[in-house]
């Protein structure tokens, strides 16, 4: 009998439970520098409201806010079912660990209409993906192997030099695919959305502690889009517009290859020094 092997990326956002109430753990697979990866942790908290029974439309706008830091191990996820209308649900989540909540959120579902549609911004003109070079991730957190980054523009060298401190530019562009294939779907596409290395990092070429205090990701696609996609590469463009005592924000677009817009996404992060 042949054996089905699961996708690290499905295995690590796997969840036990019903109803509303599940324990999951974390995956050294999708290890950062302290806890879990962001993007696993966010994706499995929506993975809890798509596997809801009482689930209804598709994902539309996600928050999250990190309470405290996500330990290595079990957790509990707790979604809610807030409201349902014609057109949208809304949705509440929290991550608990021994009992005291590190993460809330809340979700959007909607039900969307074939009415009028229109991208007011333009995906950057860049060079093919396979004409790329993959960046290396050999001395970087294990998160990130589970990726092939490939440089369009922007200076990502003080990823692995922790004693530089000048300054350049916080804005970035960067084809992402996975690297063990896996179709894009809600759950991949969110995780994206957290790939982009703190801007903080790129505008100082220097590694400072930092942690993201609140993510926010808008879907701007449909999951017969994604299924279309397959396991092509998105491309993804960063930026921040202010650094300001402490933290800054970071806003960034995910596109597909044929130029449509997947997703917005922004954060506030924490950062010293």
């Amino acid at each position: 009998m042949k054996q089905i092997s699961i996708h690290p990326f499905d295995n690590a956002v796997s969840l036990q439970g019903e109803n509303g109430r599940y324990t999951g753990n974390t995956s050294s697979h999708y290890a950062n520098m302290i806890g879990p990866f962001g993007g696993i942790t966010v994706a499995t908290l929506l993975h809890a409201i798509l596997r809801h029974p009482e689930c209804q439309g598709e994902p539309l706008s996600a928050t999250f806010n990190f309470a405290a830091p996500v330990a290595d191990g079990e957790f509990e996820v707790v979604v809610r079912n807030s409201r349902t209308n014609r057109s949208t649900q809304h949705w509440t989540m929290e991550l608990r660990q021994d009992d005291t909540i590190v993460m809330t959120g809340t979700a959007v579902l909607a039900a969307r209409r074939d009415t009028y549609s229109s991208t007011e911004v333009d995906m950057p003109t860049v060079p093919k993906y396979e004409n790329l070079k993959t960046m290396t991730t050999a001395a970087l957190p294990n998160w990130t192997k589970n990726y092939i980054f490939r440089v369009v523009e922007g200076d990502l060298t003080s990823l692995t030099n922790k004693d530089a401190d000048s300054f350049g530019q916080s804005e970035t562009i960067t084809w992402i695919s996975e690297a063990s294939p896996r179709p894009l779907d809600f759950l991949s596409l969110i995780a994206i959305c957290d790939t982009f290395f703190p801007r903080v990092f790129i505008k100082r070429k220097k590694i400072v502690p930092v942690g993201t205090v609140s993510m926010t990701v808008q879907f701007h696609t449909s999951s017969e889009v994604l299924k279309a996609n397959g396991n092509s590469p998105v491309l993804g463009k960063a930026r921040a517009s202010r650094f300001n005592n402490g933290f800054f924000d970071q806003t960034a677009e995910i596109w597909s290859e044929t130029g449509e817009l997947f997703a917005t996404t922004s954060q506030v992060v924490y950062f010293k020094n």
